[in-house]
């Protein structure tokens, strides 16, 4: 699929992120695009943007959702359906997606199910529920988007991380099985997986949003025993940091994730999009991402050892450490 004006693409978690960079060059493309979120503030001003570049007559609607819940995938489709006026899609971009659930020993199971549900599920619900319009379209496609935590389940030696990576994984294993299913079975339906490093979006404070935990700044010192026991972990002393400064630190945290990215959510879209047009369907995005995947393949018996890690910062990769400013 070379052109995407007069097509039509579902795009999930459009809100913010990549999410809103795909929205916002599609649409700029002609592309009518539909989108789905939890926030309809963040879908208003995702709307704004992509009508302020897109052609007349590109249709670009929002819809709320929560793509962990299949009946609101299933609603959502058919909101789709009447508002494109339409029986079938082209292009469906399953991107939603939350960190949370770092420990399954420790972290509340609740957490845990609600980022796997959402990491997931809504891969699984939003190709379910979509693909029966993909393949009543002449040539379709189907994007999932998993994570450099798809192939190294962890962010660290001192960082406890399976929701999200045992979900990015299952993304990965389903995307790829895909791959001979609809070669087999409706081989006009192409699908690619999506594999980010380090992006500049807001998922660390939007996370803590979907997951009903308070802001930095709103954190009683028990919210915050976590991130000292995490500071343990990593050999820093679990009072070098008052709980001031150490909300402080966190809120510095989730805004360096977003502004200090090596890669904006508007370079990675570029590059999804780009994937689409050459029928790739493996899709690593950024430098660091081709990096680790290299490291992780050349030796995957070292990859969960502390000195893997020492190896990634040498090369400046992947340093999300809590640490106190000098």
């Amino acid at each position: 699929m070379k052109e995407f004006r007069g097509r039509i693409a579902v795009v999930t978690g459009g809100g913010t992120g990549m999410g809103r960079e795909l929205a916002r060059q599609l649409s700029a493309e002609g592309c009518h695009v539909a989108i789905c979120d939890v926030s309809a503030e963040h879908m208003a001003e995702t709307k704004a943007l992509c009508e302020r570049q897109a052609p007349r007559g590109t249709r670009v609607t929002t819809h709320l959702c929560d793509v962990s819940d299949e009946r609101q995938m299933l609603a959502f489709r058919d909101a789709v359906q009447e508002s494109h006026a339409t029986d079938h899609i082209h292009l469906l971009f399953n991107n939603a997606g939350i960190g949370g659930g770092g420990s399954f020993l420790k972290t509340d199971r609740e957490e845990w199910d609600r980022t796997f549900a959402i990491c997931w599920g809504g891969v699984y619900y939003g190709t379910r529920a979509f693909l029966p319009l993909l393949v009543a379209s002449r040539e379709a496609h189907i994007v999932n988007t998993s994570s450099v935590n798809g192939f190294w389940a962890v962010l660290g030696p001192n960082i406890a991380h399976t929701a999200y990576s045992a979900a990015k994984f299952a993304v990965k294993g389903f995307t790829e099985a895909l791959i001979t299913d609809l070669r087999l079975n409706a081989p006009h339906v192409k699908v690619s997986l999506v594999m980010p490093g380090h992006v500049g979006t807001s998922i660390v404070m939007n996370s803590a949003a979907v997951l009903g935990r308070p802001s930095p700044k709103e954190m009683t010192t028990e919210d915050l025993v976590p991130y000292r026991d995490q500071m343990s972990h990593q050999g820093i002393p679990r009072d070098a940091l008052s709980d001031d400064q150490l909300r402080a630190a966190l809120q510095k945290i989730g805004e360096d994730f977003r502004d200090k990215a090596p890669l904006t959510g508007a370079a990675a879209a570029t590059i999804i999009l780009e994937g689409v047009r050459s029928d790739t369907w493996r899709i690593l995005v950024g430098e660091d991402a081709k990096a680790l995947d290299r490291m992780v393949r050349t030796a995957p018996e070292d990859a969960y050892e502390p000195d893997f890690m020492t190896r990634l910062r040498a090369k400046g990769l992947f340093d999300l450490s809590l640490q106190p400013e000098e």
